[in-house]
């Protein structure tokens, strides 16, 4: 509902009838216009493409008339196939322009007094009256309350939105670099998310009232690990529209009236208190005119950020699950499992006892939490949830009540950035297909406020580290656009200006340690949504920082190339500034200056894959030749011909994902058996070599030991974590800390790429050659590139290995099986092959 940007960009899939072949899109017509019913007239007055010779549907630039703040756009569009054909018109799609200049914002930040007063842990509540004297043709509100808001209208929510704006470095924060990870508190810059709701169901002629919850959110909340920028505060501005082409702007100013609500405290990291017996029904009604309790707002200094509009998904109640069980113990408590681990809250409904009566819901986790108490108001059904923050659980206790609760009383809802699944993969072995969910629901349950997090309890921060070694498997599981282009921009800001310094977390928070793997995230991650996304802009966007942050890295290379630390914190914590691997099953690692120079390696080969796709061919060039001269130092320096080793812990694995010398390939392929013998099989790396791990093997002949340390049932493995009663991934192979991390993920594009075999060549070119190994009857798997669906299914027959494929429009692909020399080449449609076994 809200764009930002002054040419957007649109994108269209096309799809072919069930028995098509071969057939592509040789044309299209873009129509925009300011209203649906001109669009469907085909009267479009911001923009006629007219028809274009073009096979082009992804991300094509709108070019039409000059766009303007607050402006509706419709659009459609049609194609013509290979044989010149029209299609009919799609459907009609929507945006609306947001606020495209600072001076569009007229409205003023407000906040309640009851923070300057140090009743700073309450949740207050906003309200100004409005009059609506005749009707109204449009209505749209602009709102950014930090950290965290709801929208009402005469009492009614007006969206699905939680936990709402989205979670940014929002303003200068004093002292930060004297906390903790100590960095120098110096960033690029800092912004503020607004968003845009469509208020016109909600507009008639007569009295409304105009409302906001305002949380803590991120904005002032902190533990350990985290430190808060200020007090919560509001700004909004309400456009309306009349029939008569009168106009009418509502803001934010000391006219708003505030108090306190029935959250009594909220705390991301500490939970939230609610007290019913506060509750105002009638806050948010415009009949109710009582000026009892109410206060006049505070203004308040705006945030350092600037507004911008939140282009990305926010988080919404995404899944809800029923209770598999529930137990009452003798002294009352109830006992509810959900069967998953997932993040969010609980819901309970039908509630019943007296005035004062306090439930305790204790959400059950390894990992700090936060607490949780609803305190009755008596006025019976009552019914709750929490607001300004989420917990982690499978199972929950609840204490106080005086009645039995029902399964239809009780829920639990899961809560997320709103992520649409566009990959699966499931198999004839159960424990593969068992691995691949649990680590979907893992990621589900850090996704918030459109980052990433390494765990959504204690911690709860956007790891960098973490987030790169994954983003591959997440960009092949879900479209997660929006979500990168957001968080590329929290990187980008968080960057120091005058060292090109990226932090190991964006938004960055001083309880992140990290490293190169870390900071690395900052030319990895564009570069793998490149690939997987196709998007050239992305790649432009964030190239000035890709090349301050190989600068940076360059200060820190010793006189034989390799990179020993690339941090010096301004206090004690310099380990913590210099990690390589992380999380490894014993206490061997690889050494730090080898993680540090390999990844820096890496980020070399990504910028010269960069700089070709943006077409400069001299930078190119350079970190080409930057890349090779790593990779003869790596080799240099961590060889040891002795032991025909690099060092432990998939070090090894490290040298060969680069390419080792070819005199020692075979000695150090060897030295990977010897090591996968000592440990029986088993994955002996970290979180950036298991990323790594199962591929290097694969690619030397290594199939079958990949599969059977993918199916090990004993420590340290996946199936391990599955065999303790896991829903979730871990943050330790033997179980240690959080229960609850995306991180080994990495590893798990495997069963896209070699099992299933999807494998993209280029935008539109995909090798598709799925493998039966021993053991292995059925895979079946589907991704969602650009253009549409790619979906495998491979099984074992009596006459071969049976293939079925479907390749989107506009594509063409290789289609083989498993080790047969047997390859078919096709275009677009659904084909069925056979293939010798």
């Amino acid at each position: 509902m809200a764009v930002d940007v002054l040419r957007p960009r649109l994108s269209w899939i096309n799809e072919a009838g069930p028995h098509e072949h071969d057939q592509f899109q040789s044309a299209y017509q873009i129509q925009v216009a300011s209203t649906r019913e001109k669009l469907l007239r085909g009267k479009a007055d911001m923009w006629n493409s007219g028809k274009q010779e073009s096979q082009e549907s992804v991300l094509v630039t709108y070019a039409g008339r000059p766009l303007s703040s607050d402006e509706d756009c419709y659009w459609r569009v049609r194609v013509w196939d290979q044989q010149g054909r029209k299609s009919k018109w799609s459907d009609v799609g929507q945006w609306h322009m947001g606020l495209l200049s600072s001076s569009d914002w007229r409205a003023s930040w407000i906040t309640s007094p009851s923070f300057s007063a140090g009743n700073s842990d309450e949740s207050p509540l906003f309200r100004r009256d409005i009059v609506v004297s005749k009707p109204v043709k449009k209505a749209h509100a602009y709102v950014c309350g930090l950290g965290y808001f709801e929208l009402y209208v005469d009492g009614k929510k007006v969206s699905d939105d939680v936990l709402v704006p989205n979670q940014t470095d929002y303003t200068y924060r004093p002292n930060l670099e004297r906390t903790r990870v100590a960095i120098d508190n110096e960033f690029t810059g800092y912004r503020c998310l607004y968003l845009c709701y469509d208020l016109l169901p909600f507009f008639s002629e007569g009295n409304h009232a105009l409302g906001v919850l305002l949380g803590n959110g991120f904005f002032h909340s902190g533990n350990a690990f985290a430190m808060p920028y200020g007090h919560p505060r509001l700004i909004v501005q309400l456009h309306l529209t009349y029939a008569d082409g009168s106009e009418e702007t509502i803001l934010s100013d000391p006219s708003w009236r505030c108090k306190p609500s029935a959250i009594v405290m909220n705390g991301v990291y500490s939970g939230e208190h609610y007290d019913a017996r506060l509750y105002d029904k009638d806050w948010c009604n415009p009949k109710s005119t009582t000026q009892a309790g109410w206060t006049p707002v505070v203004p308040c200094a705006p945030p350092d950020g600037i507004l911008q509009a939140q282009m990305s998904s926010s988080d919404k109640v995404a899944e809800t699950f029923r209770p598999q069980s529930m137990t009452c113990r003798p002294d009352g408590t109830l006992v509810v499992d959900f069967g998953e681990e997932i993040s969010g809250w609980v819901h309970l409904r039908n509630l019943h006892g007296k005035a004062g009566q306090r439930l305790t819901i204790n959400y059950l986790s390894e990992s700090p939490n936060g607490e949780n108490f609803y305190t009755m108001s008596g006025k019976d059904p009552e019914e709750y949830h929490p607001r300004f923050t989420w917990f982690v659980f499978r199972k929950v206790e609840i204490s106080g009540l005086s009645q039995e609760l029902s399964a239809d009383d009780i829920t639990a809802e899961a809560v997320n950035t709103d992520l649409r699944t566009t990959g699966m993969f499931a198999c004839s072995d159960t424990l593969l297909s068992q691995i691949y969910r649990i680590w979907h629901r893992t990621l589900l349950d850090n996704v918030h406020g459109a980052i990433i997090s390494d765990c959504p309890h204690r911690e709860r921060a956007a790891y960098l580290g973490d987030g790169q070694v994954a983003c591959d498997m997440v960009m092949s599981t879900f479209d997660a656009r929006t979500l990168y282009a957001k968080w590329f921009s929290d990187m980008r800001l968080s960057q120091n200006p005058r060292t090109g310094f990226v932090p190991f977390g964006a938004p960055w928070q001083p309880g992140c340690g990290g490293g190169v793997p870390w900071s690395a995230a900052m030319i990895l991650m564009p570069f793998e949504y490149y690939r997987h996304y196709g998007d050239r802009k992305v790649l432009a966007d964030n190239y000035s920082s890709m090349l301050r942050l190989m600068d940076y890295f360059s200060q820190w290379v010793g006189e034989d190339g390799t990179m020993e630390q690339h941090y010096e914190a301004k206090n004690d914590m310099s380990y913590w500034c210099n990690l390589g691997e992380w999380c490894t099953p014993t206490s061997e690692i690889p050494a730090n200056a080898l993680v540090h120079t390999y990844y820096y390696w890496r980020c070399a080969e990504a910028m010269s894959a960069i700089a070709r796709a943006l077409d400069k061919e001299k930078d190119a060039f350079r970190y080409a030749q930057l890349s090779q001269n790593i990779w003869k130092s790596f080799h240099h320096r961590f060889y040891d011909d002795a032991k025909k080793s690099y060092g432990p812990a998939g070090s090894n694995l490290f040298a060969l994902h680069m390419g080792v010398p070819e005199t020692r390939e075979k000695e150090v392929a060897a030295t990977v058996c010897q090591e996968l013998d000592d440990h029986d099989g088993h994955l002996y790396t970290g979180i950036f070599g298991t990323s790594i791990f199962f591929d290097v093997l694969a690619s030397h002949s290594l199939e079958r030991e990949a599969l059977e340390a993918f199916t090990k049932r004993d420590f340290p493995s996946f199936g391990y974590w599955i065999a303790q009663g896991a829903t979730t991934t871990w943050e330790q192979w033997d179980g240690g800390n959080s229960h609850c991390h995306p991180m080994f993920g990495g590893g798990l594009t495997w069963f896209y790429t070699w099992l299933a075999g999807i494998r993209p060549v280029d935008d539109r070119t995909l090798d598709i050659r799925p493998r039966l190994p021993e053991g292995i009857t059925w895979v079946e798997s589907s991704q969602e590139n650009n253009y549409g669906i790619i979906s495998v299914r491979a099984e074992r027959t009596d006459r071969g290995i049976r293939v079925e494929t479907n390749v989107p429009v506009g594509c063409q692909a290789t289609v083989s099986a498993g080790r047969s020399q047997q390859v078919e080449h096709v275009a677009s449609g659904r084909h069925v092959f056979l293939f010798a076994d």
